[in-house]
This record gives C-alpha cells, sequence and structure tokens, in this order.
C-alpha cells in the first residue's frame, strides 16, 4: 500500500530498553507506523551500540533492531534533564522498560507516578522473572531463563558435548512477542475504557507455553519429559535429524502415520522396522544408517518426490537466497548503514497492509533528535 503512515500511526513511544526484547518489540511498533523514539544513556546510548558484528563503526545487530527510530540521550538522575522530558510524558501512550525492578521508581518514572500526569498511559515492565517474587531481583540472560523454567533440559544436545541453543528464545518468544501482544491489548481497552494499563512481562514466565507437550506429559502423570527422551524433542525417528554422506543433515519430521510411511518407502525402511513400537532407538539406528549412505542433494529429490516433511538442512546464507523466500519479497525493507551500505531489514510477521510504507530506512544516531524533541 503506497503512502500509507501505519495501522500505528499517532501513537508515540517513549523506549527506555536497550539490547534485544524491547528494541525489537517496539520495532515492530515503529514498522507499523508509531513514532518509538528512544531514550539513551548520555555518551554511552543502548549496549547494543557497542557490539559486533560492525561495518564502518556502525553496529549491524542495533542498527536492525532500531531502525525508523528516532533517539534522545538524557541523564535521567539529573532534575534539570528530568524536566525536560516531563512534557514528553504527557504526550505519550507507550512507554517501555527494561531496567530490574524498583530502578524506574527510584527515578520517579515508575507506572505510578507517569499515571498521574497521564491516566492514559501503557506502561510495560520486561524483566527476567517479573516485577516482584525471589528471583525479581536475580539478574539473568536468555539461558539463565531457558535453565530455570526447564525449557534447555528438555533438548540440550549429550552430556558430553552439550549444545547451546542458536535461538534467543526467551528474550524474544518470552519478552518481544508477549510486550508487543499486550500492548495491542491495552490500546484496545484504552480505547473501550478510557483507561491505561500497566503490564508485568516477565520473560521465563512467558516460556511456559513452548512447553506445553511437555506440561501436559507431566501433568497427567504419564512422566516428566527429560533431555531428548520426548518425540518433540529427538525421541523419536519420526522427528530427528540424520547426518548424510556428504556431512549434510536431514530434517525429518513424518509425525503422523501417512507421513511416516511415505518416509519408510522413500527411504527403503525395512518392515520390521516401520511398525516398530517401544523400539525408537533400534530405528533411529537404522535410519542414520540408510540416510548415511546418500548425499543430502540425494535425499532431497527423493523427499521432495516423497512429500512427506523431510527436508536438507540449510545454513543461514542459504535460507536467504531461497527462492521461496524471495518469491515472498520478505527481505525487500532495507537498513541503511552508511550511504554506500545498505542491507535487507529483519523480516517481521506482520502483513503489509498494516505496515508503514514511509518508514525512514535509517537507524538513529545517539541523541541526533534531542534538539527537535527536549528543546
Amino acid at each position: 500500500m503506497e503512502n500509507f503512515n501505519g495501522i500505528l500511526s499517532g501513537i508515540k513511544v517513549l523506549d527506555f530498553s536497550t539490547l534485544l526484547p524491547g528494541p525489537l518489540a517496539t520495532l515492530f511498533l515503529a514498522e507499523t507506523g508509531a513514532e518509538v523514539i528512544k531514550v539513551e544513556r548520555p555518551g554511552i546510548g543502548d549496549e547494543m551500540r557497542y557490539k559486533s558484528p560492525e561495518i564502518e563503526g556502525t553496529n549491524v545487530s542495533f542498527a536492525l533492531l532500531n531502525r525508523g527510530k528516532k533517539s534522545i540521550e538524557i541523564d535521567l538522575k539529573d532534575k534539570k534533564s528530568f524536566k525536560k522530558i516531563y512534557p514528553i510524558l504527557k504526550k505519550t501512550d507507550v512507554i517501555v522498560e527494561q531496567f530490574r525492578p524498583g530502578v524506574m521508581k527510584r527515578l520517579n518514572l515508575d507506572y505510578e507516578s507517569i499515571k498521574k500526569i497521564n491516566p492514559k498511559i501503557i506502561y510495560v515492565s520486561i524483566s527476567g522473572y517479573g516485577q516482584d517474587g525471589p528471583k525479581s531481583q536475580i539478574a539473568g540472560h536468555d539461558l539463565n531463563y531457558i535453565s530455570t523454567t526447564g525449557l534447555l533440559s528438555l533438548s540440550m544436545g549429550h552430556k558430553e558435548n552439550p549444545v547451546v541453543p542458536p535461538a534467543l528464545i526467551a528474550d524474544i518468544g518470552g519478552g518481544s512477542y508477549p510486550t508487543l501482544i499486550n500492548i495491542l491489548l491495552a490500546l484496545r481497552k484504552r480505547d473501550l475504557e478510557k483507561k491505561g494499563s500497566y503490564i508485568d512481562v516477565s520473560m521465563s514466565e512467558g516460556l511456559f507455553p513452548f512447553m506445553f507437550w511437555g506440561l501436559a506429559k507431566g501433568f497427567s502423570n504419564n512422566g516428566w519429559p527429560s533431555n531428548s527422551d520426548y518425540y518433540l524433542s529427538g525421541g523419536s525417528p519420526r522427528y530427528n535429524i540424520y547426518k548424510t554422506k556428504d556431512e549434510g543433515f536431514i530434517a525429518a519430521a513424518p509425525i503422523e502415520d501417512r507421513f511416516w510411511e511415505k518416509f519408510c518407502k522413500a527411504i527403503d525402511l525395512p518392515e520390521k522396522y516401520v511398525s516398530q513400537l517401544n523400539e525408537d532407538l533400534k530405528v533411529i539406528k537404522k535410519i542414520k544408517k540408510i540416510i548415511s549412505q546418500k548425499n543430502k542433494k540425494e535425499w532431497q529429490v527423493i523427499f521432495d518426490k516423497a512429500d512427506c516433511c523431510c527436508c536438507v538442512v540449510k545454513s543461514l546464507q542459504e535460507a536467504t537466497k531461497d527462492n521461496h523466500f524471495k518469491f515472498r519479497k520478505i527481505f525487500n525493507r532495507h537498513v541503511n548503514l552508511s550511504e554506500k551500505c545498505v542491507i535487507p531489514s529483519i523480516p517481521l510477521p506482520i502483513s503489509k497492509q498494516f505496515l508503514n510504507s514511509n518508514l525512514s530506512d535509517n537507524y538513529p544516531i545517539l541523541g541526533e533528535n534531542n534538539k527537535k524533541i527536549l528543546d
């Protein structure tokens, strides 16, 4: 849609968050038309500005997560500076903060303080374990949250070689997405009741929906799952990864019987293994031996024809060049890192009808909007 400012046009967001959970959530808001203002520490800003990888002095991850946003740098502990941000708070729709519980209260920027001057404010606090409770003040990162909630224990590789998951599940699945969902719900509530909302996002609590199958198994007294012993975590031949002759890998997920039958036929699995019950490890071992006899391209041809929920494991680079994703044009929006360097922006799962077609392709230089916003 041409010249559309986005479904959230007119919404003003003050983003006090850094690194990943909050910035990704507010990126969704910026991409859909909201005016997102990053509030950053003078001379330092968001820590993500200084992490690798870099191109011409610009952190690429920061640029991707903060495309189209604005930046002000302000010392929130300084009373004179605080007075400058006060008028903005009155006109703000959404505040997102990601400090340890209690920090915003010490700065007089907590929900109760802001609500007095802006009763319709939607205020989101993102933290590892929530704003109260025994763990609320414990520092942590994604690996800690997936560990304390039991998620990591379900699939972490062999004891001799434990594997760190490649996805920041707690930050994104437990932080960014719940933040976005609750902001949209709060905006709807405000439309109906003319009231603001306080939203307490606990990244660790947001992980439990990912383990619905484990909870079902445990709460039904069917036994709590452990490392890779359930069919969705590598304990079944119908949901597993197999190495090919040329050191590639096949992701096989023929869970349903109709797909399992096609899979077994495609790889010519001996009949005695096809319907073998309670012998999953033996079947897995046999399939590994069969898959290891052909190269990944040979298997890809076979599985494409069989249509049995099996595919070659691609590298990230290969995935970005996949014809399907090119056809879908998911990498067609861009971020300017410099005058000569432009890269694709993060493909967000937002229907194109809601996007801001006029969003800037630039990321904010630290404090570049101070004069226009604060003075």
